[in-house]
């Protein structure tokens, strides 16, 4: 599966913005769907997680409140939205399709938080 990522951009803090991630093929129902982040100089770290039907999700401490995480199965997309963002999520965000052994990712996308 290829996983195409949008959405991303600069906003100041307390704003909000929403990510997508598009998969091409028809198994997107299948995936366990995620995003990761990753901050300059920082490793990349778990943000938040769908299971396949949509029907559980769950988050890094750190945005849990704040972030959420949804997918649609019939537009083969998932999303993350984001709210009363902060300083601190600035970073490149990545998608992750996971099936088993299988796992892809998307291209990320870069979220910028002014102070």
């Amino acid at each position: 599966v290829q996983l195409q990522a949008s959405g991303g951009g600069l906003v100041q803090a307390g704003g909000s913005l929403s990510l997508s991630c598009a998969a091409s093929g028809r198994t997107f129902s299948l995936y366990l769907m995620r995003w990761f982040r990753q901050a300059p100089g920082k490793e990349r770290e778990f943000v938040a997680g769908i299971s396949r039907s949509g029907g559980s999700t769950n988050y890094a401490d750190s945005v849990k409140g704040r972030f959420t995480i949804s997918r649609d199965n019939a537009k083969n997309t998932a999303y993350l939205q984001m709210n009363s963002l902060k300083p601190e999520d600035t970073a490149v965000y990545y998608c992750n399709a996971q099936l088993a052994s299988l796992s892809y990712w998307g291209q990320g996308t870069l979220v910028t938080v002014s102070s």
